[in-house]
């Protein structure tokens, strides 16, 4: 009985040592993430965007239950990631689930519920792809969240993957913020004009517009709704230009639609012509929103497409953001026949090879994007980066003043002169298979350049390790060698600053070498840092260019070869070009010049005593000698200068849109950090689609096979050998010990 009574008191212990070691192991608990860029951690970045709300938050996810892999790992990947921004966020933060179903039949009235509720925050359902018993089927969900920030709420209507899930919701929460602090500090409000004829009511109904009649009075209501979410700044205006007699001139510079219809004579409708159209307006910003859709389709005939009033509040919104400057501004030079950096400056649906548009819609959504117009305006004051990509002009050196001065002023800069400009021949040129000429560019900015310490060469850069290019079948197949395109192995990316830490392969293209001026650095007390560089076959094309992969070969002196550094950044505290020297003067505009020469030609035609009048009048002190303080700047905070002699690096022809490629998330990467957000730089970057494997040798991958093929037969035979031998030894034993 004691026995019994003692086993069973032991196993009574051992359920209490359990049930206190899950408590324990409930409230103390940590996690290791063995994954390579900790891709199950929230970043730094995220850590502090959370940490530090000063007002109430909420994340609601509309999330369909029980979907097959790979959503259900989705769906759990994002629970996971809330977890841990709760974890790391202060009392304001809040997330929760919803379950919804697309299906409106056999659910519950909760679900019911969620649906509507999803539905009003703009969150639809999505086809998806399932694979059920050997068969591809499609079925709808809904996959999708939104972030609620006091009245402002930004959502992410699609979640079918988790690639970038943390940096898609940690930014969204940083724009909320931004938002909140531009609509309060706006000192006059945002017009939303509508511009409607109201003879466009008549022929409506033939176009297929019913609902046109009402358009007015619901865009009315759709800005008083918007209006309880951005205290008050909006301002609503109907103008029916039929009825106020609007000039023609004054609707173009609007680019509203204009229509033209003839007489309809069973509607007893005289023939007309209307105009419709919606500008929203702030200070000197003028946004344009084409409202009335026209096409012609084949047989059809011409149709109509009215923007539905439910679109309506999401355009008015997305186009508010863009007018009030809700996020950090980033300059770009846009004269000197810079590169092209507008987010509208291709066709709708149309790529421009030869643009930065893709560029410029990716980092619309972190970055107001500003026009520099040197020649103008100058650098305006409160940028973080200016970015000067592929300048033809050369820069008068008041021009070079002013970017030397705004680096002073801890400006960064982002530098990508091309070292040649390319010319495209005249057309009896291109008859003759004759491709672009490249004309040594002279900008200027090498002086400037060259005081900080580096130097552009004036050539391109060849590599064995390039891009090669498919050919088609007729033209005899296989593939072609663009050495002007080298591929940037893992082992020339620096990957020591934050930034650059996941960046592991690049295409380069039409590139320079730098070089380095060491005395100049050290002089400056500058760091260098070379962020990648080619493979140690690489050489350089000089004098004549010629980029035909038809004529280009590989130098056959070996010593031509040699590892190339593409890309610096400096930091430190910069030294101004112009210091001891004079501050250049700003250079007479033309128009001015003709305006003083007919002045002179006008004075010289008065009479004397007029003329003598004139010069009595301006006969008082001389101000020339007065001298001013303040206006030169000799030395910069600590600052950042990127330097890349390639602009083909930001072209559409580079850079994805969806930001995913390495060559994308490395120039934006690049541009975060020089915005001093080098955390969300490192963000973006966690997931990295192109993991190339380390080079090998040659020697290393004949012994790798031989020791698969060879190697591992041996190994066995020779553990199956030493088993044999111990066994046997230790029967000799035993025999020894019982004879």
């Amino acid at each position: 009985m004691k026995f019994f009574f003692g086993k069973y008191l032991k196993l009574f212990i051992y359920m209490i040592v359990v049930v206190l070691i899950n408590l324990v192991g409930a409230t103390l608990f940590f996690r290791l993430d063995l994954t390579e860029n900790n891709l199950y951690t929230l970043s730094q970045g995220s850590q502090k965007v959370v940490s530090t709300l000063s007002e109430p938050l909420t994340i609601n996810v509309f999330f369909t239950k029980d979907l097959p892999a790979p959503h259900n790992n989705t769906e759990r990947y994002l629970h996971d990631l809330l977890e841990e921004y709760a974890r790391n966020g202060n009392r304001f933060f809040n997330y929760r689930f919803f379950d919804v179903d697309p299906e409106s039949e056999g659910v519950s009235a909760k679900t019911r519920e969620n649906r509507e509720i999803a539905n009003n925050y703009g969150i639809h359902p999505i086809q998806i792809q399932l694979i059920e018993k050997d068969q591809v089927k499609f079925s709808k969900a809904y996959m999708g969240l939104v972030i609620i920030h006091g009245d402002q709420i930004e959502r992410i209507p699609t979640i079918t993957t988790t690639e970038g899930l943390e940096y898609k919701l940690t930014t969204a929460i940083q724009k909320l913020n931004n938002k909140v602090s531009a609509l309060l500090n706006l000192t006059e409000k945002i017009n939303v004009t509508l511009y409607m004829s109201s003879a466009l009511k008549q022929v409506a109904p033939y176009m297929g517009l019913k609902e046109l009649s009402q358009y007015p009075q619901e865009v009315e209501k759709i800005v008083e709704k918007l209006n309880s979410k951005t205290y008050g700044k909006l301002a609503y205006t109907y103008i029916d230009p039929t009825a106020e007699q609007i000039p023609a001139a004054k609707l173009e510079k609007y680019h509203l639609t204009a229509l033209k219809w003839p007489a309809i004579q069973k509607a007893n409708i005289p023939a007309g012509n209307g105009v419709i159209g919606m500008v929203m307006s702030y200070s000197a910003k003028v946004l344009e929103i084409p409202l009335l859709k026209v096409f012609r389709i084949p047989i059809i005939g011409t149709q109509y497409d009215l923007t539905e009033i439910s679109h309506l509040e999401e355009l008015i919104s997305d186009n508010l953001e863009s007018l009030v400057d809700i996020n950090e501004k980033l300059g770009y030079l846009a004269d000197h026949g810079a590169l092209t950096m507008s987010a509208f400056a291709a066709p709708m649906g149309m790529r421009q090879p030869q643009g930065a548009t893709e560029l410029a819609k990716l980092l619309g959504h972190n970055y107001s994007l500003t026009p520099v117009n040197l020649k103008d305006d100058g650098v305006p004051e409160g940028l973080g980066c200016l970015i000067i990509a592929r300048p033809t002009e050369k820069f008068s050196d008041y021009e070079l003043w002013q970017i030397d001065q705004a680096l002073m002023r801890g400006t960064n800069l982002m530098l990508l002169p091309d070292p040649f400009n390319e010319v495209t021949p005249p057309r009896q040129q291109q008859f003759n298979m004759q491709g672009p000429m490249f004309i040594p560019a002279d900008t200027g900015l090498d002086k400037l350049l060259a005081h900080w310490g580096v130097n552009i060469n004036q050539a391109l850069v060849m590599d064995k390790n390039c891009y090669k290019q498919r050919l088609q079948q007729q033209f005899g197949g296989g593939e072609s060698a663009l050495y002007f395109a080298p591929i940037i192995k893992n082992n020339n990316i620096n990957r020591d600053l934050p930034f650059m830490n996941n960046i592991k392969g690049m295409v380069a293209l039409k590139i320079a070498p730098l070089e380095l001026d060491q005395k100049q650095l050290e002089a400056n007390k500058i760091t260098a840092h070379r962020l990648f560089a080619s493979s140690s076959e690489s050489w350089e094309m000089r004098g004549r260019i010629n980029l035909n992969p038809m004529f280009i070969r590989p130098p056959a002196d070996e010593k031509e070869f040699a590892k190339m550094p593409l890309a610096y950044l400096l930091e430190g505290e910069f030294t101004s070009y112009f210091k001891g020297k004079p501050v250049p003067e700003k250079p007479a505009d033309k128009k001015d010049e003709d305006a003083s020469e007919d002045k002179d030609k006008t004075d010289a035609t008065k009479p004397e005593d007029e003329a003598k009048a004139n010069k009595d009048k301006k006969t008082g002190p001389d101000l020339s000698e007065i001298e001013s303080q303040g206006r030169f700047l000799e030395k910069s905070p600590r600052a950042k200068i990127f330097i890349m002699a390639s602009s083909e690096m930001l072209k559409d022809n580079v850079i994805d849109p969806e930001g995913q490629s390495p060559n994308a998330m490395f120039i934006l990467n690049v541009i975060d950090a020089l915005n001093n957000r080098a955390d969300i730089a490192a963000m973006r970057s966690k997931v990295q689609r192109f993991n190339p494997l380390n080079e090998t040798g040659p020697g290393l991958k004949t012994f790798t096979k031989a020791f698969n093929i060879a190697g591992l037969p041996i190994l066995v035979i020779l553990f199956g050998l030493f088993t044999w031998f111990r066994r046997h030894s230790r029967k000799k034993q035993l025999q020894m010990l019982f004879p």
